[in-house]
């Protein structure tokens, strides 16, 4: 059984549930995947807000807990959808809480290799996440060690622009997701704009919550990576190899 933590944010949750049953080779109800979703925002504090300093609980603790309830319903393989709950603060605290014989997919790590799989010639890789992820430089690590160079939007747009179209309590990615505001939209177009002119030949949509707004699969040409996807294909293929639809 696949075990989603959801929550981070809610919609997120359902975004990558919805992306695994896209993505299953199914003709019957049969042969879907057993997957269980577990949704507990209240439980779970702002990971961003963690690595800020602006709380000091760690939300791997909560986060450990949901896997623990996942586990306990059957779950064996667990997809977080929420990038910044993989930075190293957070996540190495919910490895050392969850049974070593749980599976966790580490989404950062899955998207790296994607790119030097379907994108080998790419050398620059734009990352369009929250401030939280940016400021761990999680996805510049990963991919430094495999010979890539990971560019972030410079600070102004990261805090005017990004964090307004995902936290903005009037137009932002969290109070409106479905539908998605226009303005939302556009201030992440606004970003993307800049990493493209910075050199990013790819790039990640690095929050689990941008690809609810961008929902193309490239802007202007340069490719734009999904993480939602690349997460929801892994866990397929963790929990039933062939049950990934080829096409």
């Amino acid at each position: 059984m696949i075990g989603v933590v959801g929550g981070m944010g809610p919609f997120a949750g359902l975004d990558l549930v919805k992306k695994i049953f896209d993505l299953t080779d199914a003709t019957s109800d049969q042969d879907h995947l057993p997957v269980s979703l577990l949704s507990m925002p209240h439980a779970i504090t702002d990971r961003s807000a963690f690595l800020h300093g602006q709380t000091k609980a760690n939300p791997g603790v909560a986060i450990s807990e949901v896997i623990q309830s996942l586990c306990e319903q059957g779950a064996t393989i667990i997809g977080m959808p929420c990038n910044t709950a993989h930075t190293e603060p957070i996540f190495n605290e919910i490895k050392k809480r969850i049974p070593s014989d749980v599976t966790i997919i580490h989404m950062i790590k899955k998207v790296t290799e994607h790119i030097l799989s379907h994108h080998s010639t790419a050398k620059t890789i734009g990352i369009l996440c929250t401030s939280g992820t940016a400021k761990t430089n999680v996805y510049p690590h990963f991919l430094e060690k495999r010979g890539l160079n990971g560019i972030h939007v410079d600070e102004e747009i990261q805090s005017s622009v990004v964090d307004e179209a995902i936290y903005n309590e009037s137009y932002g990615i969290k109070a409106q997701s479905n539908p998605v505001t226009e303005k939302a939209k556009e201030g992440l177009g606004q970003a993307i704009e800049q990493l493209i002119d910075s050199g990013a030949k790819v790039i990640i949509l690095g929050c689990t919550e941008i690809p609810l707004a961008i929902t193309d699969n490239e802007y202007n040409g340069i490719p734009l990576i999904d993480a939602t996807t690349v997460l929801a294909k892994e866990l397929i293929l963790a929990s039933s190899p062939t049950s990934l639809r080829n096409d």
